[in-house]
């Protein structure tokens, strides 16, 4: 049996990495992450997402503006902590993929041993 595809249609879905105990929407606006703020036409890397030390996640529209309010007082709006936003980790050393490369490593390590 043959089968012959006329036409294909791919269907794509993206969602942020956002912490296990986040919740899915924005502490301010109320939308959702995948949504967009009130000023924003379209979600993705223009609305990103801020996640404060205290683990409550906001659009950065939502936060910046809250933060700026005389009201908010630089603390959390959820829990009223100052808001601090989360430090990523550092990402770890860059690794050798190449067999080339841990050759070059490891003849400089020897010839700098035999130097030194």
């Amino acid at each position: 049996m043959k089968v012959t595809y006329t036409s294909y249609t791919a269907v794509a879905e993206w969602k942020w990495d956002l912490p296990a105990e986040a919740d899915d929407t924005c502490g301010i606006c109320r939308v959702q992450f995948e949504g967009t703020c009130a000023k924003c036409k379209y979600p993705g890397e223009d609305c990103p997402i801020i996640i404060g030390a205290c683990t409550h996640c906001f659009h950065m529209h939502c936060i910046s503006d809250w933060i700026a309010s005389e009201a908010s007082q630089g603390k959390c709006p959820m829990c009223r902590q100052v808001f601090k936003e989360k430090i990523a980790n550092a990402p770890a050393s860059p690794q050798v993929r190449t067999p080339e490369a841990r050759v070059t490593r490891a003849q400089a390590a020897g010839s700098a041993g035999a130097t030194g």
